[in-house]
């Protein structure tokens, strides 16, 4: 049980969240079926404006692809005004796109999940009950607390070594003797 705790905490921690994504938010879902709506009003003026094959049939995929992004986000709980390409174009949808384009970007803190991911196993173990159950909290309890702790020691060090520029070579050369796992952990935590 021990093994396996470690081993998912290892996971975890080296794997990063560069992987994970927030679910959308309300503003990408409005943002994806705006998307769907321009692009959709797009592949209708080629259509109406006789624009050449070619365009006409990358506007009619654009909006299919489009139509993947509203399906994959869901659908928004309120709908933009985008009746008429004037309403599309409004300074707010800008505003939306950009808006959307940054929260896309955002993933969740490692800590934050290793976390969380302690404490859930943390409830399962106390749920399964009994001895194994009662010395798998106990440990899952004590590894959040080292986790912590880590988290403390890295972002002290990294506080130390922007506050002392000049003790910051020795600082790192008194690490060198470090595993390449330890350096490789450190280097991942550092950067979530």
């Amino acid at each position: 049980m021990k093994k396996m705790a470690v081993v998912i905490g290892l996971l975890i921690l080296a794997g990063g969240c560069e992987s994970l994504r927030f679910a959308p938010s309300e503003g990408q879902k409005q943002n994806a079926w705006l998307h769907s709506r321009t692009t959709m009003m797009t592949a209708e003026a080629a259509e109406d404006e006789n624009a050449s094959r070619e365009l006409q049939a990358l506007t009619g995929l654009g909006e299919l692809q489009s139509r993947a992004f509203v399906s994959y986000f869901g659908l928004p709980k309120e709908f933009p005004q985008a009746e008429t390409a004037e309403e599309i174009l409004a300074e707010s949808n800008f505003g939306l796109a950009r808006s959307a384009l940054a929260q896309s970007g955002e993933r969740p803190d490692a800590w934050q999940l290793a976390d969380s991911t302690l404490e859930l196993a943390i409830g399962v173990a106390a749920l399964a009950g009994g001895v194994c159950g009662t010395r798998a909290t106990r440990f899952l309890k004590q590894a959040r607390v080292k986790s912590k702790a880590l988290k403390e020691i890295i972002e002290g060090n990294e506080l130390f070594k922007r506050a002392n520029e000049q003790q910051a070579v020795a600082f790192k050369e008194a690490q060198k003797n470090q595993s390449s796992t330890t350096r490789q952990l450190v280097a991942q935590v550092k950067t979530g």
